[in-house]
């Protein structure tokens, strides 16, 4: 019987025959106790916010799988990427991290024995390290708008992981690189395909080639939906992709790369809840298993990018089921016939966007289409252009402006369209409305009604709520922005006193998807229920979980989000306004037995 190592290196091989499944992480010790580590993040301790050696904010909520950079309200280390320089400085690693590597290594060695590889620990790749200096938006827009800077700064990055990384090889001498960057949604990529190879493929051609040509093997991180750029990842030298989603088709992208690539995942954060029964992680994880373990050059594991579960029941039941696989099946080879290369369409809506470009049906069809390119300027230009033809402002704002984001809505449902054409997009809408505003007052033009959004308490992710946000203003809802870490207590006083119809709640972690459930609760218990409808999303959130709590709807994007919004807003009546009075006189919202909750005062961030 083959170690874990043994079978580990016998994945390598496209024509490797291990002889059972891993299960999960055992064949790979994770040094995080080193001086570079211990350097970098020794300061970030779940419960507490903290400021890394780059100068950015991070906050690491209470069960959270890792923590999260925290870029709004002026946190940001560089809030203009034209003048990086001024701001950005990289840890000095050379001067910092030279002593302890002896102890280290030898302990490491120690713990790995004959059974596993060690494997050096390197987070925040490129990608993440640009956006937990400028925030997501605004590093996405970038590569739109100032794209030499951004080439800039991700070489200096380049250089700084390429320093950080030779000083690991040469002191720890790890059998694996185990590096993170994500570089997607659970859906969806971040950018067009197109966009991600021009900025972020040739420094990780170097970084991945560099750390081969010193023997090590490179395992790269994503729990994103990366299959449209597989085989770049192949190519480029990364040997192991670790927190593959089940999103991702894992199958046919097995059919696909013949085993130029090892798949370690599809296990999804889905199941790791308090709640979930060992029948319940058992079936998912046979169901995993079935799929994909026939297939070979697979490793089922959690998606997560580092070895354990939240709840540690779910580590176990997972386990039971890969060594229940192991004693009924062996791994045959198969002679599997390839699958075709998915081709993605192009960026917008094809006729729509042509049509409109060669003249279209008028000056709306341009102003959509102007939008849906996020050419703020050529927005304006037409919207000024269609002023003077006599259209009136609310007209372009429904027959243009609304129209082109819904379009856009669309195409970002279907995969087209990607974060930064939805964020240009917004930023037009926004130019666009501040010219037209003047023109509509007395109009009669009136939103479509008032939400309140944010992401529920103890999760500070907000990359989701704020695309919902986008788009639900686009459809003509007026949105009141609640932030993340938002307690129960703070939307339901939200909608009454704010007159909202309509509470979204967002939610990536496991561990806080039980506070939507509360939201549903204190507005039962307010008397409130049936004239606010809620809404709740997220990467856990499923249709069975908004039905189990009561929630009125569950959509997977945002743009489903924002047409289910204002379709509930146009066919029903919801607002608070004679609620909201009785509220106020009453002394506001309970706080469930939770204890003494300020609910006018934001929550405190300790620094």
């Amino acid at each position: 019987m083959m170690t874990a190592k043994e079978i580990f290196l016998e994945l390598l091989k496209p024509d490797g025959q291990p002889d059972r499944l891993l299960r999960q992480y055992e064949a790979l010790h994770m040094c995080l106790g080193d001086p570079i580590n211990t350097y970098l993040r020794g300061n970030r301790k779940r419960g507490t916010v903290s400021v890394d050696r780059w100068g950015t904010t991070i906050s690491f909520p209470e069960d959270a799988p890792g923590p999260m950079p925290v870029t709004h309200d002026g946190l940001a280390v560089c809030p203009d990427v034209t003048r990086w320089r001024e701001t950005v400085h990289a840890p000095d690693l050379a001067a910092n991290c030279t002593e302890g590597w002896e102890a280290v290594r030898q302990q490491a060695r120690e713990a790995c024995g004959q059974e596993k590889l060690l494997a050096g620990f390197m987070g925040t790749g490129i990608f993440e390290q640009c956006h937990f200096l400028m925030g997501f938006e605004d590093t996405l827009t970038a590569l739109y708008e100032h794209p030499q800077e951004m080439h800039e700064l991700i070489e200096y990055i380049t250089e700084y992981r390429l320093g950080y990384v030779k000083l690991l090889i040469d002191n720890l001498q790890p059998d694996v690189i185990f590096s993170h960057d994500d570089w997607g949604t659970k859906n969806a990529l971040f950018m067009q395909p197109e966009m991600w190879r021009e900025f972020f493929k040739e420094p990780y051609r170097r970084f991945y080639g560099y750390i081969r040509s010193r023997g090590c093997i490179a395992v790269h991180h994503a729990d994103s939906y990366l299959a449209p750029i597989v085989e770049d990842m192949a190519e480029l030298g990364i040997q192991v992709w670790q927190g593959v989603l089940p999103e991702n088709d894992i199958p046919a992208l097995q059919r696909q790369l013949r085993g130029r690539l090892v798949l370690m995942g599809g296990m999804g954060a889905a199941i790791d809840r308090a709640d979930a029964s060992p029948e319940e992680i058992r079936d998912y994880a046979k169901n995993v298993l079935a799929s994909c373990g026939p297939l070979g050059h697979f490793i089922p594991s959690i998606t997560y990018g580092l070895a354990g579960t939240v709840y540690p029941h779910v580590d176990r039941y997972i386990d039971e089921a890969i060594d229940g696989y192991n004693r009924q099946v062996h791994l045959p080879k198969f002679d599997l016939p390839p699958v075709p290369r998915r081709v993605l369409a192009q960026k917008g809506s094809g006729d729509a966007i042509r049509a409109a470009e060669s003249g279209g049906d008028g000056v709306l069809d341009r102003v959509a289409a102007a939008l849906q390119r996020g050419q703020q300027k050529k927005v304006l230009a037409l919207c000024r252009e269609a002023l003077d033809q006599g259209v009136a402002a609310a007209d372009i704002l429904s027959g243009g402006l609304m129209r082109g984001m819904d379009r856009l809505g669309v195409d970002f449902s279907a995969g087209i369209a990607f974060v930064p054409e939805m964020l240009m997009a917004a930023r037009c809408m926004q130019a666009a409305l501040e010219l037209l505003r003047p023109r509509m007052a007395g109009s009669g033009t009136e939103k479509l009604g008032r939400a309140c959004i944010g992401t529920v308490r103890g999760d500070m992710h907000d990359i989701g709520k704020n695309l919902v946000k986008i788009m639900m203003e686009g459809s003509g809802i007026e949105v009141v922005d609640l932030g993340v870490d938002v307690a129960p207590e703070k939307f339901v006083e939200a909608a009454l006193h704010q007159n909202c119809g309509i509470i979204a709640c967002s939610s990536l972690l496991t561990t806080t998807m039980q506070e939507m459930r509360d939201v549903v609760r204190l507005a039962e218990e307010m008397g409130i229920r049936g004239r606010v409808k809620i809404l709740v999303g997220g990467a856990p959130i499923s249709q069975s979980f908004c039905d189990e709590i009561g929630a009125d709807a569950y959509t997977e994007d945002a743009a489903s989000a924002a047409r289910e919004a204002a379709s509930m807003l146009r066919t029903g009546q919801y607002g608070y306004e004679e609620v909201s009075a009785l509220a106020v006189a009453a002394g506001g919202v309970r706080d469930g037995g939770r204890g003494a909750v300020a609910l006018a005062e934001p929550p405190v961030i300790p620094l």
